[in-house]
């Protein structure tokens, strides 16, 4: 046989508990002929993570199909999620009302709820959106840091579940799981449990082509739990998870070796079983060597019924919940309702007043990362949820506030975590905090290492968790790093991104705006971009509606008459549109400025109230130390734009704005060239 067909040689004894054998012959029954309708998917995964799937559910997983969002449900995630079907289903078998057998028999199809990859929600029980290898584990992390947070806070009465993860080997090749694991290791994350699909099989064929790994071993260097078994005996898989329950000052890892595509009688243990629709022979075949003797689709009423009673064991333990909450005093009752409901403290927008007023009176000039720690101050001191983090640059970020401790192994009564040079992981586990319920989640880091995060932050934006990204050092403005610190496409890259808010406040009181709007965001993920160097503040006033929820708005009017120009401007960049339009107004050239903090929100403001900021008409300069692409929609052909279409330099922020030629004498001179020749557009890009 070819090397990449090669089997996979390990040979489990047959399961002994016959009744297990059957349940898990119902999650097999339905991934494979579910694969084979469909004629695409992965029934490898279910095939051969079925007896695993199966105790747990039924002895150890706490769930309830009626409260799919009980709070102290245990968190069940699927990391290597090409093997949906596993949970798809589980949570039809279970009595999930969002899912029936109709929709197993749609997976895969446009407008079916079964999508390739769970998609979070969109079945009551999809705990998160997986299907990038390693995100789910380090969403797993998240959940049980979350736990551990929320139960320090509330205690056991209220807060105490595990968090479940089955992932594989691809999961554990990519480089986010490393981030994972060291950090939940060294936090020592005792309810965070995680099944290693160990089938020794890839896309390509034996995981030996391209790794040798003793995972193992690298988890417990890494201070997890380690435990070996047969994923295939029932007694080794319950015997290991109890082991697990114990191991309370470590996360655990129980590496299950198992067979991919357990049951097919030639493909079983070879790259073949893992995304390739089996084909008719191979059902065939599976179905005599699992003793399964029905049409497609077909579950016999005794084992459903089963399946059933198995989804209906933690009941009794989710009404004794309940009445715990309801005889939990009633302001701690309160609190913790408003937290779970995603609630914000009726009190929190004064925080933003009071943070106004502060920066209103600061006589020097601020960069945005210093007026975004003094709005951090106040907000983190009026919402306790808010859960800060940084993946090491606390200092450069400005976001540890004065009220926030610092989260240390085994003690979780803290608000602010140091991430470590962890960005990646650092996005996925917010993400995974988030969407456990009860905080809102920020973190930090430079605005270039968003490379580093982008996976998380658009499954940030695919799920619309209340995710907030805090990215400083926002340009060429920082100046002596360098080209490979300075992000130029960035920008254009995250704006481009749906569903995703990217803020990049001018001066302090608009960055003071800026989080409010991020704050107040309920349907998505945010993103602010903030300055390392100082800027003037350009906002006189301090009070008044919030101009940064309109995502764009006239800063400065034309004198006189209607604008011939419109300079708009983001960020550090917005004082250079200020400076020029002075210039320009003493010429005689009737110019206002636009201040363009979050287009996102722009966008979705009337069509009339777009054309009027952006003047019908009139020559528009865009200004941004960065690339053209965000901005194309609002200048078009006729639009002009002073910015970067290269990297950038070396040396002190206003000697590199110089010499990229991001300057007023610049934007007045572009100016001046448009209108003496408006049909010939004249970019000054460098």
């Amino acid at each position: 046989m070819p090397a990449d067909l090669a089997a996979n040689t390990f040979e489990p004894p047959q399961p002994t508990d016959v009744r297990m054998r059957k349940l898990a012959a119902c999650i097999r029954a339905l991934s494979m002929d579910a694969v084979q309708h469909a004629k695409s998917g992965h029934a490898g995964m279910p095939m051969g993570m079925a007896d695993v799937a199966t105790v747990l559910f039924s002895e150890f997983l706490k769930f309830d199909p009626l409260k799919p969002s009980w709070p102290d449900r245990d968190r069940f995630v699927i990391s290597n999620g090409h093997g949906c079907m596993l949970l798809y289903s589980l949570l039809f078998l279970t009595g999930y009302d969002g899912i029936s057998i109709d929709d197993i028999k749609k997976f895969r199809q446009i407008g079916s709820k079964t999508a390739g990859h769970p998609e979070y929600w969109y079945i009551p029980g999809i705990e998160t959106t997986t299907g990038p290898l390693g995100q789910g584990l380090a969403n797993s992390v998240g959940f049980a840091l979350a736990e551990r947070l929320l139960n320090a806070s509330f205690t056991d009465v209220l807060v105490d579940h595990h968090t479940y993860v089955f992932m594989g080997d691809g999961c554990l090749m990519e480089g986010i799981s490393h981030e994972a694991i060291s950090l939940a290791g060294h936090l020592g994350l005792g309810k965070l449990i995680a099944f290693f699909d160990d089938n020794s099989v890839t896309i390509d064929g034996p995981t030996n082509l391209s790794v040798s790994d003793d995972q193992a071993a690298r988890f417990r260097a890494s201070n997890w739990h380690v435990q070996e078994i047969d994923g295939h005996n029932s007694d080794a898989i319950r015997a290991a998870i109890k082991n697990a329950h114990d191991a309370k000052d470590r996360p655990s890892l129980i590496s299950c070796k198992t067979i991919i595509g357990f049951g097919f009688p030639s493909i079983s243990g070879t790259r073949k079983a893992h995304s390739d629709a089996p084909g008719e022979d191979e059902i065939a075949g599976a179905r005599k060597k699992l003793e399964w003797n029905l049409p497609p689709f077909e579950i016999p009423d005794h084992l459903l019924r089963k399946w059933r009673s198995i989804g209906a064991k933690s009941r009794r333990r989710r009404a004794d919940w309940e009445d715990r909450l309801a005889n939990t005093p009633i302001p701690v009752r309160m609190e913790f309702e408003r937290r779970q409901g995603g609630v914000l403290p009726s009190e929190w927008r004064s925080a933003i007043s009071r943070a106004k007023v502060e920066l209103h009176a600061l006589e020097e000039d601020v960069a945005t990362r210093k007026a975004s720690g003094i709005v951090l101050e106040h907000l983190t001191a009026s919402i306790p949820e808010m859960i800060g983090g940084s993946a090491d640059l606390t200092p450069s970020n400005n976001v540890r506030t004065k009220v926030q401790k610092e989260v240390v192994p085994h003690d979780f009564s803290a608000k602010y975590i140091h991430y470590g040079v962890r960005e990646h992981g650092m996005a996925a586990t917010m993400n995974g905090i988030a969407l456990h319920g009860g905080f809102r989640p920020y973190g930090g880091t430079f605005l270039t290492f968003s490379d580093y995060c982008r996976p998380a932050i658009r499954l940030a934006a695919m799920m619309k968790t209340r995710t907030i990204f805090v990215m400083t050092h926002d340009s060429i403005g920082l100046g002596e790093d360098g080209p490979t610190h300075q992000p130029v496409e960035h920008l254009s890259a995250l704006r481009a991104m749906p569903n995703l808010a990217v803020f990049r406040p001018g001066d302090s009181i608009e960055t003071a705006e800026c989080w409010e709007a991020m704050i107040e965001r309920s349907d998505g993920p945010s993103l602010i971009a903030l300055s390392r160097q100082a800027i003037p503040r350009l906002r006189v006033d301090q009070g008044g509606p919030n101009k940064a929820l309109l995502g764009g708005y006239t800063l400065l009017v034309a004198d006189g008459d209607k604008p011939k120009v419109v300079l708009l401007a983001a960020g550090s960049e917005l004082q250079l549109a200020v400076a020029a339009r002075k210039a320009l107004q003493e010429e005689g050239v009737p110019t206002s400025v636009v201040s363009m903090p979050c287009r996102y929100l722009f966008d979705r403001q009337p069509h009339e109230y777009r054309q009027a900021v952006l003047g019908n008409g009139a020559i528009r300069i865009a200004i941004e130390a960065g690339v053209r692409d965000s901005w194309e929609r609002y200048l078009g052909d006729a639009g002009y734009f002073v910015g970067m279409e290269n990297f950038g330099a070396s040396g002190k922020a206003e000697d590199v704005f110089a010499a990229f030629g991001i300057t007023v004498t610049e934007v007045v001179g572009m100016a001046w060239r448009a209108l003496s020749a408006p049909s010939l557009p004249c970019d000054r890009q460098s």
